[in-house]
């Protein structure tokens, strides 16, 4: 499938299928501080992933006044 990594912004390919887990694992990404959005919709943890599937993982961010 087709990873794109944003922060710094890169590209990455990895063999399918997968949970989302299974992915941020692999990628060595924790969980907690990643979104994975698959055709602009957020996807849980729990969700399979394809071998086609174009997904991309944001950090979650924060801020306050």
């Amino acid at each position: 499938m087709k990873v794109l990594l944003r922060n710094p912004r890169r590209e990455q390919y990895v063999t399918g299928p997968k949970s989302v887990n299974a992915l941020l694992d692999a990628l060595e990404l924790p969980r907690e501080a990643h979104l994975v959005i698959r055709n602009g919709t957020l996807v849980p943890g729990d969700a399979a992933l394809a071998d086609d599937d174009v997904v991309e993982i944001r950090p979650v961010i924060s801020g306050g006044c």
